[in-house]
């Protein structure tokens, strides 16, 4: 539905061209397994015009806004009204202003969860550009993109969740969830009982 809105011929291309040049360079080793493209439909031209917090990000295109709440993982929080702030929730924040704030995002989504949450925001996964990063010579200048969900898992910014069953990156979140914890990278290092 949502890639027939976006065009269906763009969309195709845009998922060609994420499969080829998917890359995730945090320099974690291991935990750094390239990932293959997006694997549902996906919306390009998207701008982050605002990180919420480490699992919510407001993004534009054209004179459309949207709240978008990350598939398949849950930050520690920084700004939920009555709520306290959770240990590694601003480091969390800070992480994802650093890698999306002004950014262009391409927004995936999956068939398998609901086009938004209880509170109206947009379920998604971000891939976002990767700087400086060409993929190979045959595509020069083109940039490789990163799964940013993935990205804070790995990195101990936030953890797996899954909140409406099964979803499509489940197996990938669920191996560096346990990754990040065994290797006591972020929260899982920092934190008591996260």
């Amino acid at each position: 539905m949502r890639l027939a809105r976006a065009g269906a011929l763009a969309g195709t291309l845009l998922i060609a061209a994420i499969a080829m040049l998917a890359c995730t360079n945090l320099g974690q080793g291991a935990m750094d397994t390239p990932v293959s493209g997006p694997k549902g439909p996906v919306e390009e031209g998207w701008k982050v015009s605002r990180v919420v917090d480490g699992d919510t990000i407001r993004v534009r295109r054209g004179g459309q806004e949207r709240k978008v709440r990350l598939i398949g993982i849950d930050s520690p929080e920084s700004v939920k009204p009555d709520a306290p702030v959770e240990c590694f929730g601003p480091q969390a924040a800070q992480f994802a202003d650093r890698l999306l704030d002004d950014q262009q995002v391409v927004l995936e989504f999956d068939p398998s969860q609901d086009d938004t949450d209880r509170y109206g925001r947009t379920l998604a996964y971000v891939w976002r550009a990767v700087p400086g990063s060409d993929q190979d010579a045959t595509s020069p200048g083109q940039p490789s993109y990163a799964l940013f969900n993935l990205e804070a898992i790995r990195s101990g910014f936030a953890r797996e969740a899954t909140y409406a069953g099964a979803y499509a990156w489940q197996q990938e979140f669920r191996q560096a969830d346990d990754a990040a914890r065994a290797a006591g990278v972020g929260m899982w290092g920092a934190c008591d009982g996260r």
